[in-house]
């Protein structure tokens, strides 16, 4: 499916802005005057500009704001030196012989990230001049600055006004003493290093993993004029049942007066308008709290992911001399949890999530603008998801904003991944500043109907779970609008008995070191589990890098890490095979996380899932996780309506024992439906057919039809096919549906004959060692079947299973698997009588898991394998399983896989061999590719390439301990 450019989805989001007259900018409507533009600049490297007053100077040299350092190519080049934010585990890169070329300044590629055009981490100062208008003599005066990254120290003139160091919220400072008539200098100190606060340097809020440790201003710079009594701020408290929201004001200032709330609903397809209420208040100090209740009426609507109906509430103090006025965006939403589901308004729902991590690689930080953010959510929306854990970053109001238009649930989370480093409830300064932060974050957002879980970070180490345990009380006590969980965490963290809801890993994964099957589910795991239970960062399978997308890296980012592994893979004389690499390690992801994906929505009681993620992920080695690219946009193997399929608010499952039979057997599906949409189904039919490789329709037939509910592991019924009249091995495929409906779901089945013809191999010598038979063999014109399982040497380091590698090989330091998939030369005869694709489905889990597959680099540039292994881009070694030559004066097949043990219960080793012994037989039998029989030799004898890591620290996710 193709998705609106972004500019262009900009245009026509701020043109339904213009249209309904909702402000894009903000809550306060008084007076501002705009700030951005070019501002004086200057790097202070050895931080001396306070002792040197420089806020009293002329600053050299010119930026424009908003904007980072990096993105006005300010800062230093990147070397093999620079001091990064961010963790390597793996740095055999600075060591491989084979990479130094990479290494070198004038061609330097590294590939743990992407590499930012400039980098500088320390002190730099920003200076404007002002002049405040006449008309706002009285009123206070406060400079606005949306999202600096990261400290800020404010100077007027000669003074100092103080600092800030929210990672989240804006920074906000009151001025108005320290201006005086005519022209102004404001000085801004903005630090960007690591001090005492220390919230990991792998957190996604200041890591080079991922958005960079920029410095600058993002977002809205501005100077406000408000009166002296003002409304500091509005928090609404929806009371969906009772058809009313409460309203918690704090007025500062010392005039008493009137306030007046307007509500109007302005995004839905009906329009409501909340009858008016003024009240009167008495200014009690310089500080008055305000609470109103404000009845919405009988034709109040509601915000949900189906209907995300909103709100403007207009709040206008009037204190006779002065009046106030602040708008407000929320939504009449009540996220609550009942047993192990939560529930939207009282209506069950699952979350069908993936964790954000701040990858923009054209900003290097997040977007501030609306229309990008509903952008990504409508993406997301269009795959199926309807949640978003933002990993240890918060994301500014933008997003907020554009996730209440979509209908989309956030969990965004404190600014920390206190590990690697750091820590939490240790008593370190970041224990504080952690939750002063939260306080900030929800004070700011809170809001937003969007803004449904709450956690304080991810993956802590110290005396975490104590610490956790006083923020989940806190907050429970606090604030009821949204439910909350300590922090993300993996499944070696300890349990956190407080929590509201758990997201913990544990619960996901595939059991695919037993035959691939539809049956099983996760309840074992989460059975003991009271609260609901969300998967932390499920499926994380690699695909290997597109190449195509080097070109799109035209911000802050350059896709050097691309860059290598492309010439790396080129130099192994591969580089023609990259655009085929990506589709067949694609294809196999996207299975993987159908068949994850699926297996959640078959296990009751499980609450939802975040995967890690819908798209890639730039950093820690670059983790290709995800079936979009860094840009959001499809890579080619899946859309979103097939992805849609098994991940939706109502999908069909279909249980089954295996994808494997024999055409003496009959292939049982248990049809079944996990409904969390809008409405139930009643009396709802279910279609299904059998269709071949080439669509024709086998068998079809109808399941009665039922009452489908709000929930899942409902019983739809049975289909029975028996396959007797099967006598060749065939890919069917077998698809369910609702009639009149977009809801249908499919799965691929093979059928194999049970009883193969005798396959003459008087021919041909078969043999599991080049002996001296086999030589003499090819020397004298005969032909060799060489089925070398378990006897290879080179590439015996080389392992993998039917899934791809874990997030990557890098970071994981070589955790197996340590390939991404096949690619299978479906096309060639010796495959003629073995049906596959060219990518590995669930079939060939019998012939590749812990397999061994073969290490050909010494191999002559040219020679390709019939079944590639398709190995980590990090080493991009060429691997096979299956090939042919022609050796000496004779014709070899060569293949690794398992092809001789029990092969009267492996139907598909038993079929691949038939195959392979009928092409032998045939005229069809003339290797294109000659091959020296020491080539072949040293696969028994030579040592494999190995990777020596060198870094001794690893992720926690390695260490056998619990956290």
């Amino acid at each position: 499916m193709n998705f609106l450019p972004q500019r262009l989805f900009k245009f026509y989001l701020f043109v339904f802005f213009s249209l309904t007259g909702i402000s894009m900018t903000g809550a306060q409507t008084n007076k501002t005057i705009d700030l951005k533009g070019i501002w004086r600049f200057d790097t202070d490297r050895k931080d001396t500009g306070v002792q040197e007053r420089w806020f009293s100077k002329k600053l050299p040299d010119k930026i424009t704001l908003p904007g980072s350092m990096t993105e006005n190519y300010k800062g230093d080049d990147v070397t093999l030196h620079t001091e990064w934010t961010a963790s390597i585990y793996d740095s055999s890169f600075f060591y491989n012989p084979r990479l130094e070329k990479f290494r070198k300044q004038d061609n330097l590629k590294l590939p743990f990230w992407l590499t930012p055009v400039k980098y500088y981490v320390g002190v730099a100062w920003y200076q404007t001049d002002i002049e405040v208008p006449a008309s706002w003599n009285g009123d206070l005066i406060q400079l606005f600055l949306e999202r600096p990254h990261t400290e800020t120290r404010v100077w007027i003139n000669d003074k100092e006004i103080g600092m800030q160091n929210s990672l989240c919220v804006p920074h906000i400072f009151e001025i108005s003493r320290y201006l005086k008539k005519g022209k102004n200098t404001i000085s801004l100190r903005i630090d960007n290093r690591t001090k005492d606060i220390d919230v990991g340097k792998d957190s996604h809020s200041i890591t080079d993993q991922t958005q960079g440790n920029w410095n600058g201003v993002v977002g809205r710079l501005e100077l406000q004029a408000i009166p002296q009594t003002f409304i500091e701020d509005v928090q609404i408290y929806p009371d969906v049942q009772a058809k009313k929201a409460l309203v918690k004001l704090n007025i500062e200032g010392k005039s008493s007066g009137t306030i007046t709330l307007e509500a109007q609903s302005f995004n839905g397809d009906r329009k409501h308008t909340v009858t008016p209420l003024t009240v009167q208040f008495s200014a009690k100090g310089n500080q008055t709290p305000v609470e109103i209740e404000l009845p919405m009426g009988n034709d109040m609507l509601t915000w949900n992911e189906f209907h995300p109906n909103l709100y403007k509430l207009k709040v206008t103090l009037n204190t006779g001399k002065k009046t106030d006025i602040r708008e407000v965006q929320f939504g009449m939403r009540d996220f609550s949890i009942k047993g192990k589901y939560f529930y939207v308004n009282g209506q069950k729902t699952i979350l069908r999530g993936t964790v954000e991590n701040c990858v923009f690689p054209l900003t290097g930080y997040a977007p501030m603008d609306v229309a990008s953010w509903e952008r990504v959510f409508r993406i997301c929306k269009d795959f199926g998801l309807n949640h978003m854990r933002f990993h240890s970053f918060c994301p500014p109001e933008a997003a907020f904003k554009a996730a209440d238009l979509v209908g989309f649930y956030l969990q965004p989370e404190g600014p920390s991944w206190p590990n690697h480093g750091s820590s939490l409830g240790d008593g370190r300064p970041v224990d504080d500043y952690l939750w002063e932060e939260s306080k900030r974050i929800v004070k700011e957002y809170g809001n937003y109907p969007s803004f449904c879980m709450f956690a304080i970070g991810n993956e802590p180490r110290g005396r975490w779970v104590a610490w956790v345990s006083k923020f989940v009380d806190y907050w429970k006590a606090t604030d009821s609008r949204r439910v909350y969980t300590g922090a993300s965490v993996g499944n070696s963290w300890a349990w956190q008995p407080r929590n509201e809801f758990h997201v913990k890993a544990g619960a996901r994964g595939l059991a695919w070191e037993q035959m691939p099957e539809s049956n099983s589910d996760y309840r074992a795991r989460i059975d003991t589990v009271k609260q609901p239970y969300v998967s932390h960062e499920t499926g994380q399978w690699c695909v290997f890098p597109d190449f195509t997308e080097i070109k799109k890296y035209t911000g802050v980012m350059r896709a050097r890490n691309f860059e290598l592994f492309r010439e790396d893979l080129k130099d192994r004389n591969m580089g023609d095979l990259s655009a085929e690499f990506l589709q067949a390690s694609g294809k196999l992801q996207a299975l993987c996380y159908k068949h994850e994906i699926e297996k959640t929505l078959r296990t009751p009681d499980y609450a939802g899932f975040q995967l890690l993620s819908l798209n890639d992920y730039s950093g820690q080695g670059t983790a290709l996780v995800g079936v979009l690219n860094a840009f959001w946009e499809e890579k080619g193997y899946i859309n979103a309506w097939e992805f849609r399929r098994f991940c939706a608010p109502t999908v069909l499952l279909s249980r089954m024992d295996k994808f494997v039979f024999t055409n003496n057997e009959t292939m049982t599906a248990n049809i079944e439906a996990a409904n969390f949409g809008e409405k139930e189904l009643k009396q709802q039919p279910t279609d299904w057919k059998v269709t071949d490789a080439y669509g024709k329709i086998l068998a079809k037939g109808q399941l009665a039809a039922k009452d489908i509910t709000i929930g899942n592991c409902q019983q739809l019924g049975t289909i029975n096919l028996p396959l007797n009249t099967f006598d060749k091995a065939q890919k069917l495929n077998l698809e369910v549906s609702f009639a009149c409906s977009d809801v249908s779901n499919n799965w691929d089945f093979w059928v194999y004959p049970q009883t193969l013809p005798e396959v003459n191999t008087s021919g041909i010598y078969i043999t599991d060692k080049l002996d001296d038979q086999a030589q003499s063999t090819l020397n004298n014109g005969g032909k060799v079947l060489l089925l070398t399982a378990g006897k290879i040497e080179q590439g015996k380091d080389v392992v993998q299973y039917l899934t791809p590698a874990f997030w990557n090989t890098s970071w994981f330091k070589m955790r197996p698997p340590h390939t991404v998939g096949t690619l299978i030369n479906n096309y060639h005869p010796i495959l003629e009588d073995f049906p596959t694709d060219t990518y590995t489905n669930v079939q060939w889990w019998e012939l590749i898991y812990k397999a061994q597959t073969m290490e050909m680099n010494n191999f002559p540039a040219s020679f390709q394998p019939i079944v590639q292994t398709i190995d980590t881009w990090f080493i991009n070694r060429k691997l096979g399983m299956l090939f042919e030559a022609k050796v000496g004066n004779g014709k070899i097949v060569v293949c690794s896989a398992d092809l001789r043990s029990d092969l009267q219960n492996r139907p598909v080793a038993r079929q691949l061999y038939y195959s392979i012994v009928q092409y032998m037989n045939s005229h069809k039998f003339n290797p294109e590719q000659t091959l020296n029989i020491s080539v072949i030799e040293d696969l028994f004898k030579k040592e494999g390439e190995r990777l020596n890591i060198n870094t001794k620290d690893a992720p926690d996710e390695l260490k056998n301990k619990v956290l």
